[in-house]
């Protein structure tokens, strides 16, 4: 996880976040010549150690934190993923709220600011649009997510994309990069990858010009 040669991808992450989808990204994005950053709030701890859903009755993932969401800026990564499960779900809580007002949550109000970067690739896989869906940032915008938060999403404002039945299994939108579950981890990662590299050649060329 320390390889850093292509830049930075940035996963949001706390408790109850998924096995598969961690275990996937600390292999595939290294072998890329990506580094992996963890990213969280941290409540003003110097680290914070979370776990995974359990898989067969076991927590078999663990991973320590030490970025603090409200300390970094979007344009420092080639990506930022919300990994799946109910990790987003507990990043979007606010200790303190007002009527009317937008949600504070840091990790809500950085993922607001960053899918605002047109160069910042956002991945976003099951679960993971519970956090975009407190942003309030998915008015008009082509998804694809978990089955079961099909309704929050539309109820965003979202546009839910279907295929046979079935949400679809991968959905770009602009900067926006969505997988429905899982599963699909392999072919999400592979399409993430494949934009945030199609965009570094366009503004290659861009320049070249």
């Amino acid at each position: 996880m320390t390889t850093e040669g292509k830049g930075k991808i940035g996963v949001l992450i706390e408790e109850h976040f998924d096995p598969l989808e961690f275990r996937s990204f600390n292999e595939y994005f290294p072998q890329q010549g990506y580094q992996v950053e963890y990213i969280s709030h941290l409540w003003g701890n110097p680290n914070i150690n979370f776990h995974s859903n359990s898989e067969d009755g076991v927590i078999k993932e663990h991973v320590t934190v030490t970025t603090e969401v409200n300390d970094i800026n979007p344009t420092d990564y080639k990506a930022i993923i919300c990994i799946g499960a109910y990790a987003m779900d507990r990043l979007r809580y606010e200790t303190k709220v007002r009527k009317g007002q937008p949600n504070q949550a840091p990790a809500v109000v950085f993922i607001r600011k960053a899918i605002q970067e047109p160069h910042v690739k956002i991945g976003v896989i099951c679960h993971g649009l519970w956090l975009l869906c407190a942003a309030d940032v998915l008015e008009n915008r082509r998804v694809t997510c978990a089955h079961n938060i099909l309704i929050d999403v539309e109820n965003a404002g979202a546009e839910i994309i279907y295929e046979n039945d079935l949400a679809a299994d991968i959905v770009i939108d602009e900067n926006l990069v969505t997988g429905r579950h899982p599963d699909l981890v392999n072919k999400f990662m592979e399409t993430l990858i494949r934009e945030i590299e199609n965009k570094q050649r366009s503004l290659h060329a861009a320049m070249t010009v």
